[in-house]
């Protein structure tokens, strides 16, 4: 997984000049975007200065904020690597044996604990380290940066119907997988910690603001889907994980449907939280139904296909209305009034 991380990391930062160059070669099928987002010098997925992302060091982050995407980054690759060794070369054998034979042992119970510490957190102790080491925020402030929500009916509203779309493509297409429905409400509790603030601190709180600042939106959000994406790759070598033998392709296509909604979610809601209960609430959907006929089947039903492009429409509708209402914010200079002749 290491390789594909890093290599996806010198894509992020190449030179300026090579990268519109590359952006402007593929523009064609995704031109009303690019066009929308690109051509607007007011537009704030352009000008930052006037935006709001409340992961960030207001103070210091547009002096260096390749550095902070490439320390980011670095981080990543070096939990993942931590991780594959640990979990997926040296440990693997225990966790098999457990699930086989059901007896403990310290491999074992190793295996557990660093698989909660290292392996799902990482992006929240990567933002984490960059937080406390480089923009010089406390753990106290790190935490309010994820909590903080300015428009709180606005997020509640956003939030809820992208989980009621979730939750009704889990009812219309998904197959009880005889737990009680106490598990669902019970699964999110959990996920929320351990999974949604785990990861969406770093995936949507940090690269995908970071991305949106050096690329049109739709290339962000492809790059942070291709990264999240090539991160999870690992599960499918552990013949424990619930993702082994599952398709790949069917997952990747789940992954960047939901990275559209997320970074929708964010771009809207400015809510590193909102995002972390969305995708708390679509883990959570496993606790009842059986998650991975429902989003990691290739090719599925049709009509399962079908909703899924709605899915993926709705978030793009919302990116869309949300950049009109940047742009209507957004203070025009005033000209200045001409000099009067004597």
């Amino acid at each position: 997984m290491t390789p594909f991380v890093l290599l996806l990391s010198i894509i992020v930062l190449l030179h300026n000049k090579v990268q519109k160059q590359l952006l402007y070669a593929t523009v064609g099928s995704v031109k009303f975007f690019c066009n929308e987002i690109r051509d607007c010098p007011s537009n704030p997925c352009i000008n930052h200065e006037r935006m709001d992302y409340p992961m960030e060091n207001t103070r210091i982050a547009g002096k260096s904020g390749t550095g902070r995407l490439w320390l980011y980054l670095l981080l990543i690759v070096l939990l993942s690597a931590f991780c594959y060794l640990t979990l997926d070369v040296c440990l693997l054998p225990y966790s098999v044996a457990y699930t086989e034979t059901g007896t403990i042992t310290a491999g074992s119970v190793l295996f557990v604990i660093i698989g909660l510490l290292f392996s799902t957190p990482a992006p929240f102790i990567a933002v984490l380290i960059i937080s406390v080491f480089r923009d010089k925020i406390s753990v106290k402030q790190l935490f309010r940066n994820i909590l903080r929500t300015e428009n709180k009916g606005k997020t509640a509203l956003i939030t809820g119907f992208f989980c009621a779309i979730a939750f009704l493509y889990a009812v219309l297409f998904g197959k009880p997988n005889g737990s009680p429905w106490y598990m669902f409400p019970l699964g999110f509790l959990i996920m929320i910690p351990f999974v949604g603030i785990a990861e969406e601190t770093g995936w949507r709180g940090l690269l995908q603001p970071e991305l949106d600042k050096r690329m049109p939106f739709p290339f962000s959000v492809l790059l942070t889907g291709a990264i999240w994406y090539v991160w999870h790759l690992p599960t499918w070598l552990d013949p424990t994980s619930h993702h082994y033998g599952d398709s790949i392709i069917g997952f990747g296509i789940t992954i960047f449907i939901w990275a559209f909604a997320l970074a929708a979610i964010y771009r809207s809601t400015k809510s590193v939280i909102a995002c972390a209960l969305y995708h708390a609430f679509m883990d959570a959907i496993g606790a009842v139904y059986d998650w991975n006929a429902l989003f990691d089947v290739f090719p599925g039903d049709l009509p399962a296909n079908i909703f899924r492009i709605v899915w993926l429409g709705s978030a793009l509708i919302l990116w869309y209305i949300t950049v009109n209402q940047d742009k209507k914010r957004i203070t025009v200079p005033l000209r200045e009034k001409p000099v009067q002749r004597l």
